[in-house]
């Protein structure tokens, strides 16, 4: 699918979903708009990446709604110089937001398929910090 549809489509996600629901940090806001969620979700389902919904991921998983992800990271209220642990990587992106957010973040995943595609997502990203 184009970039510059899915970047309109983040945007909305944003817009829409995040800060209509009352989600204000603008570092949140921030990592939100730069993280391409559709990198985290399979090829086939990419262009529905910013849907309100969860998408399934493989191995019975899936990767939560933008929302709901925003609204659990909101809740921390992290700071730059903070250390995270995540446990379940799942796709990788919630541990990219955590990235973009946190000094350092420690992130679990017991499906080992999941915590490798999870890996080299947040390589290929240039996440040094995860």
């Amino acid at each position: 699918m184009d970039s510059d549809i899915l970047n309109k489509k983040r945007e909305q996600m944003i817009e829409s979903q995040i800060k209509a629901r009352s989600i204000e940090d603008e570092n949140l806001l921030e990592a939100m708009r730069k993280i391409p969620r559709h990198a985290f979700v399979p090829s086939n389902m990419q262009e529905y990446a910013y849907n309100d919904e969860p998408l399934p991921i493989g191995g019975g998983q899936t990767i939560s709604q933008p929302y709901i992800v925003a609204y659990m990271t909101n809740v921390l209220g992290l700071k730059k110089d903070d250390k995270v642990l995540e446990i379940g990587t799942g796709s990788g992106y919630q541990a990219a937001l955590l990235a973009e957010m946190a000094a350092e973040v420690y992130t679990v995943e017991i499906h080992e398929d999941l915590a490798q595609k999870a890996r080299k997502i947040l390589d290929r990203l240039g996440y040094d910090n995860i």
